[in-house]
């Protein structure tokens, strides 16, 4: 299948069943984070799932390429990248179990039914409002500050649509794990796996890794991933 890239884009390779995805380096690309989500989350057979900001669709995409699972869809509010995503979906072929939907995570459990979903997944922007902001109004700025949605709108969003016994699967940065746990705690999402990402032997954690159950029990912390 052939396909029209719009100015700035390119078609990149996913490593995974052949699937390609559109990216704008003007906008955003994804990262290494959005990779070790996806190897992170199980989706088990016949599940469906919901990545909250799915940005160009590279998480919903690609675990489709990996699970068994039923339904994957994608929750973007930059129209930008819902076209792109769109797109990808279109020309990879998986529109019948892949759809990305445009709009606001705070708004998501309006939009989709309450306790519908067996997977939630979210690589949410790791910075506060104010933190090094230069341009508030760039789709960079977008993904990678808390400007339209919160961790607490994200951790909110996840327990209203996931069913009970649910996992929640996110990555962010380790200096917020405290703040994690203390909002998934408040929604009744009961840390279960904690996985530092450190990116070498010798480093500091830069990433973090965490499943939350639903109404599960205490949490087990796995061993730490090194990168490099």
């Amino acid at each position: 299948m052939t396909i029209n890239l719009k100015a700035n884009e390119r078609l990149d390779d996913l490593q995974r069943n052949g699937y390609k995805l559109i990216q704008n380096s003007t906008v955003f690309c994804f990262g290494m984070d959005a990779v070790l989500l996806t190897a992170f989350s199980t989706i088990k057979d016949g599940e469906n799932m919901i990545d909250l900001g799915c940005g160009n669709g590279v998480i919903p995409i690609l675990l489709k390429g990996k699970t068994k699972g039923a339904h994957f869809t994608g929750l973007e509010i930059q129209d930008i990248n819902v076209d792109m995503a769109r797109r990808s979906v279109e020309y990879n072929g998986i529109g019948d179990c892949v759809d990305i939907v445009q709009g606001n995570i705070r708004e998501a459990c309006s939009i989709f039914k309450k306790g519908s979903f067996d997977v939630v997944t979210s690589n949410p922007p790791y910075m506060t409002q104010n933190h090094g902001l230069t341009n508030p109004e760039s789709h960079k700025a977008i993904a990678r500050h808390e400007l339209l949605c919160t961790l607490e709108d994200v951790v909110a969003a996840a327990a209203g649509l996931l069913k009970s016994g649910g996992r929640f699967y996110m990555v962010h940065r380790p200096r917020r794990l405290a703040e994690i746990i203390s909002l998934m705690k408040e929604y009744r999402i009961e840390p279960k796996r904690i996985r530092m990402v450190h990116p070498f032997a010798d480093k500091e954690a830069n990433m973090v890794l965490i499943e939350g159950c639903r109404g599960g029990k205490s949490m087990v912390k796995e061993n730490p991933l090194i990168v490099y």
